[in-house]
């Protein structure tokens, strides 16, 4: 078991895929329950994800007594249990359609999707396993907190740089692990921003807040927090940040914290 580091935070902020949910996206009996015991304890769990409201849904059991948690990189906060995005923080239309302009000229052949407070909105050739279950359609014009775009046709590595050198600051490009796709969220939206609203709305200080993540889209997040932890299959951009390594996901590392919490 984790070793309890001194004092109590008030509330863990975890991220989810990579970090709480073991590497087959399941969430175990014993992280359901290091959740809830934290809550009973005093200390509230708070996931924090690049995850779109619409992908919630199974969690809401696993949500503690505040029942909600913060989307798409901060854009939307989800009150999971009745399925209803509460806040948002999306793109200024003005602003959305720049971006996009500008991105189809950096990058030939890009293709748009947008995550809304009420579901995905795709382009015909923004392709992948998730967006093939929506009809394609415009983007223009949508209350977008999340802007995704492909470009199969580019590695990696040299889609995403012309992605940022195109957006030049309007937007935050956040990297979770999603092969191909580049992810931005309205300038100053951010896991660290969405957090930081939802505990100063309920007067937690920032030195009172852990957070736990994986990938470089919780850096903003891990820095803003009192004190951060990276799991030990995190990205090395993580690694070499946080203040502290747990364990690897699927050993339910986050849940080790949690434990060692509740028997201080």
């Amino acid at each position: 078991m984790t070793q309890a580091p001194t004092g109590r935070p008030r509330l863990v902020a975890t991220d989810l895929d990579g970090t709480l949910l073991r590497s087959d996206g399941s969430l175990s009996e014993r992280t359901t329950t290091a959740i809830a015991e934290a809550e009973r304890a005093g200390i509230d769990v708070v996931f924090v994800t690049a995850r779109p409201p619409r992908w919630l849904h199974d969690l809401a059991d696993a949500v503690g007594g505040h029942g909600v948690a913060l989307c798409a990189n901060g854009a939307f906060v989800l009150d999971v249990g009745r399925r209803e995005v509460v806040e948002s923080w999306p793109f200024d239309a003005a602003q959305l359609a720049d971006v996009t302009t500008d991105l189809r000229a950096a990058v030939p052949g890009i293709a748009f999707a947008v995550e809304c407070a009420d579901g995905m909105r795709r382009e015909e050739d923004f392709v992948d396993h998730y967006a093939d279950e929506h009809e394609p359609g415009s983007v223009d014009g949508a209350l977008a907190g999340k802007l995704l775009a492909r470009a199969p046709h580019l590695p990696d590595e040299e889609f995403l740089q012309r992605v940022e050198r195109a957006v030049q600051g309007r937007a935050e490009l956040g990297f979770s692990g999603a092969v191909g796709l580049a992810e931005l969220t309205p300038k100053d939206v951010t896991k660290a921003s969405g957090l930081a609203r939802w505990c100063a709305g309920r007067g937690i200080d920032q030195a009172d807040v852990w957070a736990c993540g994986d990938m470089p889209n919780d850096l903003p997040m891990l820095r803003w927090a009192g004190r951060s932890f990276a799991v030990a299959n995190a990205h090395d951009s993580v690694l070499a940040e946080a203040d502290e390594r747990l364990g690897s996901n699927d050993d339910d590392a986050v849940a080790d914290l949690l434990e060692s919490l509740v028997t201080v």
